[in-house]
């Protein structure tokens, strides 16, 4: 496949499993690679799908395998930039919008703990308040017959204490599969969300992860707001009419749908779950191919330099 022309980059927006790490190992040369981009003054934020833990837990295992974040997010997020945000994270924005009471979480203890939200309250099986929602994310011990059925059952008002209303259905993200911590490739959430879907006529999952607009928006505008969180050196402003990037090792999930109506630069790392024949299965298809995260950001900055020479 034939490279377009790289287009003046202002921000990026970064996958982090399989793009940054593989299970608990580092992509190769991406810490080293990470700290060149946070010196460059250029500025970034990681977003990951991931739907099984926290945001702090997932800030905490990238500062154990040596990625210096700063440690914004045990802080209060009501004010100031995030540098980490996560499917999860817009779960919970999502639900204050759109005033959630009592959703039935298909999602681990760490993050629904994130939602702060009394989960003791919310499972206990003598409480009359109606489930408004049904939450999925990646949580395989809830991802099971009873769970789901007993979600399938909400959504079509068949449980006990039917809610007055619809109940919502919200996607932490419907990836088809993940790559798994110990290799190869492993079931996501997409499925299960389609499987509840097929069964509930009329419920149509509002997905808030990547690859959402509404969740880059928000990133953008993060961006946009703060500019640099950690950047440490001085960087010339890019020109007017300069792109947001996006990096990341699944074509769908990170280079999908929004990526692509938000015109964001799609750079595709051939690591995590990157399969052969990725790079030409979605059209449009991605606008860079690269080795790995470090192989891109080491083109860009020497790219960068020779601009600025």
């Amino acid at each position: 496949m034939q490279a377009a022309a790289r287009p003046a980059l202002r921000a990026f927006l970064i996958d982090i499993s399989g793009t940054l790490h593989v299970g608990s190992t580092p992509t190769a040369g991406s810490v080293e690679a990470f700290r060149r981009l946070q010196n460059s003054g250029v500025p970034f934020r990681l977003c990951s799908n991931t739907s099984k833990e926290a945001t702090c837990d997932v800030s905490a295992r990238l500062r154990g395998m040596g990625f210096e974040l700063e440690s914004r997010e045990n802080a209060d997020l009501s004010e100031g930039p995030r540098e980490v945000w996560t499917s999860i994270g817009a779960v919970g924005r999502v639900m204050e919008d759109a005033g959630i009471c009592r959703p039935y979480f298909l999602l681990s203890d760490s993050a629904r703990s994130e939602l702060q939200l009394d989960t003791t309250l919310l499972d206990r099986k003598d409480d009359q308040t109606p489930f408004d929602a049904v939450v999925v994310g990646l949580c395989p011990a809830r991802l099971d017959y009873t769970h789901l059925n007993t979600a399938f059952r909400i959504l079509a008002r068949e449980h006990p204490t039917p809610s007055p209303r619809q109940p919502v259905l919200i996607a932490a993200h419907t990836s088809r599969f993940l790559e798994a911590p110990t290799g190869g490739l492993a079931l996501g959430p997409g499925p299960f969300v389609a499987a509840l879907e097929h069964a509930v006529p009329g419920v149509k999952a509002r997905v808030v992860g990547k690859p959402s607009r509404a969740f880059f928006e928000a990133v953008i505008g993060d961006v946009d707001a703060y500019g640099c969180i950690s950047g440490k050196g001085v960087h010339v402003a890019a020109p007017a009419g300069a792109r947001v990037a996006i990096i990341g090792d699944d074509v769908e999930a990170d280079l999908g749908a929004g990526a692509c109506e938000l015109r964001l630069w799609r750079i595709l790392v051939c690591t995590g779950k990157f399969r052969p024949g990725d790079e030409t299965r979605t059209s449009p298809p991605p606008d860079e191919v690269v080795d790995s995260f470090a192989t891109f950001i080491d083109s860009f900055l020497s790219d960068t330099v020779t601009l600025e020479s």
